[in-house]
């Protein structure tokens, strides 16, 4: 078959077959720097592609990070309302503690002076 193609250049001049060689050299040349440069361009893309999915991926997971912070950010500050009503409440019971106390140091000092009015 090779012969058939090359049949077209019989009788040509040593110097246009020469040209035609060289272009031809050329052709082949080209072809092969355009297998390499789309296989450059096939790479790259592949990479493209893995990086837009990392990036995907990692916005998919700072999403869930930041929902996630944000429960933790309620939850601590349901808890540090709890904290203050838990103060707040333990406060009012030692300032009743302190008013049963003062009443039962009057009741001590008034059971006290009956005692020496008894013994009188």
């Amino acid at each position: 078959m090779s012969w058939a193609v090359e049949e077209w250049k019989e009788g040509l001049s040593p110097r246009v077959l020469q040209k035609i060689h060289e272009l031809e050299s050329q052709v082949d040349k080209l072809r092969k720097e355009r297998q390499q440069r789309q296989y450059q361009l096939e790479t790259l893309e592949a990479a493209l592609q893995k990086q837009k999915q990392k990036v995907e991926n990692e916005k998919n997971e700072s999403a869930i990070l930041k929902r996630e912070n944000q429960s933790l950010m309620e939850l601590c500050d349901n808890l540090e309302k709890a904290k203050q009503k838990i103060s707040h409440d333990l406060q009012v019971k030692e300032s009743q503690v302190n008013i049963q106390s003062g009443q039962l140091n009057s009741c001590k000092k008034d059971i006290e002076r009956l005692e020496q009015e008894l013994k009188r």
